[in-house]
C-alpha cells in the first residue's frame, strides 16, 4: 500500500490539518464572552440589604454609599454636595439613552444619604434602584 505517494498526486499532502481549530476557536471565544460579562470596574466591596425579590436594571450609573457615608460615583470619590455635577459627568461619557442610576448603599448606610443620590438623580431627570442582596 503506497498512501504517502497518493496523497502527494493528488495535492493534499500540502495542507495544514485545520478541522480541530474551530473548536479551539469556539471554546476561546465561549470563555472570554463569560469573563467579560462577570468583569465589572465599577466594583466598591459593600455589604448592602437583602431583599426577597430581584430587580435587574441597566447598570448606566453606579453610586455607591459606604458605612461611613462617603460616596462614590462609579469608583472615584465625592462629597454630597458635588454628587449633581458628578454624576451629570458620568451621564455625559455613558452612551445610553436610557439612564438608570444604581445605588449601591452598604447596609449601614443612612437614609439621608440615599436620598440625597435620589435627589441628586430626580434633578436629573433619571431613574434610580437600590441594590440589594437576594435572601437565601
Amino acid at each position: 500500500m503506497q498512501l504517502r505517494s497518493h496523497l502527494r498526486e493528488s495535492g493534499k499532502g500540502d495542507e495544514p490539518f485545520t478541522d480541530a481549530l474551530n473548536d479551539i476557536l469556539f471554546i476561546l471565544l465561549f470563555f472570554f464572552l463569560i469573563i467579560a460579562t462577570l468583569a465589572n470596574p465599577n466594583v466598591i466591596k459593600l455589604s448592602i440589604p437583602k431583599a426577597k425579590s430581584d430587580t435587574k436594571a441597566k447598570q448606566t450609573i453606579v453610586v455607591s454609599i459606604d458605612s461611613q457615608q462617603h460616596f462614590f460615583v462609579g469608583t472615584s470619590p465625592t462629597v454630597a454636595d458635588s454628587l449633581n455635577a458628578r454624576i451629570f459627568a458620568a451621564l455625559r461619557k455613558s452612551d445610553h439613552d436610557t439612564a438608570t442610576i444604581v445605588i449601591n448603599a452598604h447596609k449601614k448606610a443612612e437614609a439621608e444619604s440615599i436620598v440625597a443620590v435620589m435627589r441628586a438623580a430626580q434633578s436629573l431627570k433619571l431613574r434610580t434602584v437600590l441594590a440589594v442582596d437576594k435572601q437565601k
